[in-house]
């Protein structure tokens, strides 16, 4: 599965990484707005959007790509590594194996 994370913390960017791995989600993090935003987001599965720490104009670029892909798209105020990890675990909630070894659809 690949997962777009909008907003987050500079420092948590290798932690937001490390949670997607352990799900066997492809992962891109944007924290900071970029002028081709847009482009860069692609076509993923899911777009995660965290609220608390993301610009009004980061957001609705965000939104407007999720509904021309056709994305899930999440919304969460706390931008933990809790949070994420609780986020990809109602996504995988399907997998009856350890997330480390499901090999299910939704987990690669």
């Amino acid at each position: 599965m690949s997962v777009v994370i909008i907003g987050g913390h500079d420092r948590m960017v290798c932690q937001y990484m490390k949670i997607c791995k352990e799900y066997k989600c492809k992962a891109k993090v944007f924290t900071q707005m970029s002028g081709n935003l847009r482009s860069q987001i692609g076509s993923p599965d899911l777009i995660i959007l965290f609220t608390n720490t993301v610009s009004h104009k980061m957001a609705k670029c965000a939104v407007t790509e999720a509904e021309r892909v056709n994305a899930d798209i999440i919304r969460c105020h706390t931008s933990s590594g809790t949070a994420l990890s609780e986020i990809l675990e109602s996504k995988c909630s399907t997998c009856t194996k350890n997330k480390k070894d499901c090999l299910k659809e939704c987990c690669y």
